[in-house]
């Protein structure tokens, strides 16, 4: 379990590298992907943080997660620059795909057309 200093700094860096990513996404992947971030862990030695990024409006999501991984540095200090007053250290970044969204769609989806079979099957 994550202690509270983690919890703290986990958040703190979501809510600002959101912003980063807003001002300086365009620059790393395009203007077309829609880039959020969906979550941050981090080491209890508060040295690395996961930041867990979702996709949308683009077929390969890996490339997008490559080029933004790419540019990990300049994002670190981009990050540096904004939390200087809330951290001491700005934890290495690491970024991972969240697919949880598009599994949930999924599963709405097959949802639906068991729904949808059952109302055609009452009908018959």
């Amino acid at each position: 379990m994550a202690s509270k200093r983690q919890l703290q700094v986990a958040e703190t860096i979501k809510r600002h590298f959101s912003v980063v990513l807003q001002r300086e996404g365009y620059l790393i992947y395009g203007s077309e992907p829609l880039v959020t971030v969906t979550g941050v862990s981090i080491t209890p030695d508060l040295s690395q943080a996961s930041i867990y990024l979702s996709i949308y409006n683009v077929a390969k999501k890996e490339n997008v997660i490559e080029a933004v991984s790419h540019h990990g540095t300049k994002l670190r200090q981009s990050l540096a620059s904004r939390v200087r007053k809330h951290m001491r250290r700005v934890p290495f970044l690491e970024f991972h795909l969240d697919e949880l969204l598009d599994e949930m769609e999924k599963v709405d989806n097959l949802f639906e057309r068991l729904y949808a079979e059952d109302q055609m099957g009452e009908e018959e």
